[in-house]
């Protein structure tokens, strides 16, 4: 046996050591944080998110295989109530719905092996390998600003406008078009990635790099909305959307037709004209509206400018002359009060140009022609179409 004073020498000569290493080079650390369950769940979690951002729904149990392991996992943390109140404060699109009973998956199959993956631990891809780590929240450089979906809270007072639009769609009032980079305008419709959209509202527009950028406000019809850039949708729907045509809609689908009811935007630079947002013309012509509107910019009915032709709808077996009464009447408050100067110094005073929505415009057209516009009535403070009081009460 070694003696006492032995060790205690060899134990003072191990302390010089440490204590004269100033440049730390026998300290001990550890390179990397401990992962736990929790972080690798949050993790695969997010991924699911991610899908959802992208495309405006959640996996589905596809042929892909990657969207196929991500509607596993769901339906797996879905069924699982611990697991369900760890992820609720990354649930950003409320896709954790708690299973009526949460259970332990039994391994049974394929799909049961998918579904018992919570963490992901079987997604790979073609370029992963061993060496790849999977699953773990990468420390990246992301921009100032990413627009993204999140749940629409007031996404009652536009659910209406979605039914309506997938009933004409049904009909065949409406139709599904390629989209090929025109023109995005505030109250189109667009399906992206097989989700109808709404522009609810185009902000300011600017220039960078010589391209012309808005921020918008879109609805979705999953109730969520978005305020990504006029370019990036853009970009989108001419990979992977369509646009919703509502050109030449037939109110009544009879043989008599007696002409159009179109809807115009003007295009005058006219200070007194491009500071009125919702300004539209409601007219009728017993000719197309492309014929009718030539050489507007001599014509003070249209405010001496040219036009843009939002909407038309072509009238079977009705009075187009009344309907066009009917639509004055009811929005006469929000007629537009200037005065234009013709070629020959003449001063007119148009009477067919509206301040208002061109969803509200194409809903009470719709309400004239079902006979319950009596039951209505215009409120201009809030571009609004409400019951009449006496109806309500």
């Amino acid at each position: 046996m070694k003696s006492e004073n032995e060790q205690m020498d060899k134990e003072s000569i191990l302390n010089d050591i440490f204590e004269s290493d100033s440049l730390g080079l026998l300290e001990v650390k550890v390179k990397n944080p401990i992962i736990t369950a929790d972080d690798r769940l949050v993790a695969s979690f997010e991924e699911i998110n991610s899908f959802y951002e992208k495309n405006g729904s959640e996996p589905q149990k596809s042929t892909d295989m990657n969207e196929r392991g991500l509607f596993s996992r769901l339906k797996g943390i879905r069924e699982n109530a611990l697991k369900i109140k760890s992820l609720k404060k990354y649930d950003t699109f409320n896709l954790l719905q708690l299973e009526e009973e949460a259970k332990i998956v039994e391994i049974h199959s394929f799909d049961d092996i998918l579904n018992s993956d919570d963490f992901g631990l079987l997604d790979m891809t073609i370029e992963e390998d061993i060496h790849t780590l999977v699953n773990i929240p990468k420390v990246t450089t992301m921009p100032n600003y990413i627009a993204s979906r999140k749940p629409c809270k007031e996404f009652y007072k536009y659910k209406e406008l979605f039914i309506k639009c997938q009933y004409e769609l049904k009909i065949g009032n409406f139709k599904l078009i390629k989209f090929q980079n025109e023109r995005i305008e505030k109250g189109d419709y667009f399906v992206l990635n097989g989700v109808l959209l709404y522009v609810l509202d185009i902000g300011k527009s600017y220039k960078k790099n010589g391209n012309v950028n808005a921020r918008l406000k879109l609805i979705f019809e999953n109730s969520t909305y978005s305020d990504m850039l006029l370019r990036s949708l853009s970009a989108e729907l001419y990979k992977h959307g369509k646009k919703v045509d509502r050109n030449n809609i037939k109110l009544l689908n009879n043989d008599v037709k007696n002409g159009y009811i179109y809807v115009l935007k003007s295009l005058s630079n006219d200070d007194r004209i491009t500071t009125k947002r919702n300004l539209y013309k409601i007219g009728f012509s017993t000719t197309s509206v492309e014929e009718r509107v030539k050489n507007t910019k001599l014509d003070p009915t249209y405010l001496m400018a040219d036009v843009e032709i939002k909407t038309s709808f072509e009238v079977y077996n009705i009075n187009p002359h009344k309907l066009e009464k009917l639509i004055h009447k009811f929005f006469h408050n929000s007629c537009l009060d200037i005065d234009i100067v013709d070629g020959k110094g003449d001063i007119y005073k148009p009477r067919e140009w509206f301040i208002v929505p061109l969803t509200i415009i194409e809903r009470v057209i719709e309400l004239i022609i079902n006979g319950q516009i009596i039951n209505y009535r215009y409120d201009t403070t809030n571009e609004t179409i409400s019951k009449k009081t006496s109806d309500i009460l």
